[in-house]
């Protein structure tokens, strides 16, 4: 008598075609100014993680106007033009905000590059736009100080060097954020433009 036949396995069931919709992404809610600018002084970590990615031009050129304002509305210079002549003064100050605005620009185009240029994978606009506004709040306490004291001063100096500090920890961060880069890497990124505006815009060591 010969052994009946192994059984099969069962069979899946045939694919229906009527598939369930794919599970849409959580809108991200959107980041308002105030939450962006005085979230870098309390929360400067969930901040940023929620800026990734994500450009900020209005804030950036805002802050860069009124940083480039108060510092115009503090020197000498203008203070003795508007003096003696309020038409040249006001060109002064348009084309030192113009400068101001340029600079700022610049500061973002040159941290983007070097970023890219050490194998970081962000793209131009949050990573300009955020570094400039992390610039300019971070250091516009250290312009409203020096608005009314000298600068030579030793609470100038120490809020110079207490705003640049906190300023360099959050470009390191945004670079790591934006460009998924190591620490080291992002420390070298913004090495440059941070040393350049320590000597030439906080220590006003060029007159």
């Amino acid at each position: 008598m010969s052994a009946p036949p192994p059984s099969q396995p069962p069979q899946p069931p045939p694919p229906t075609l009527v598939q369930p919709a794919p599970r849409k992404p959580a809108p991200r809610r959107r980041l308002w100014w105030h939450r962006l600018i005085f979230g870098l002084w309390y929360r400067p970590v969930e901040v940023l993680d929620e800026a990734r990615d994500r450009s900020a031009w209005s804030a950036a050129v805002l802050l860069s106007l009124i940083g480039g304002g108060i510092g115009v509305l503090s020197a000498d210079a203008f203070r003795g033009q508007w003096a003696a002549d309020r038409s040249a003064a006001l060109q002064l100050a348009g084309l030192a905000e113009a400068g101001v605005l340029a600079a700022s620009l610049a500061l973002g185009a040159v941290t983007h590059a070097i970023a890219r240029t050490l194998g970081g994978s962000g793209r131009f606009a949050p990573t300009a736009s955020l570094f400039i506004v992390l610039f300019w709040v971070t250091d516009l306490p250290r312009l409203g100080i020096a608005a009314w004291l000298p600068t030579d001063a030793t609470f100038v100096q120490a809020a110079t060097w207490t705003t640049w500090g906190f300023g360099y920890v959050l470009a390191v961060l945004l670079i790591r954020g934006q460009h998924h880069l190591s620490t080291l890497k992002s420390l070298t990124s913004v090495s440059v433009q941070m040393l350049t505006a320590l000597a030439l815009l906080r220590l006003s060591l060029v007159r």
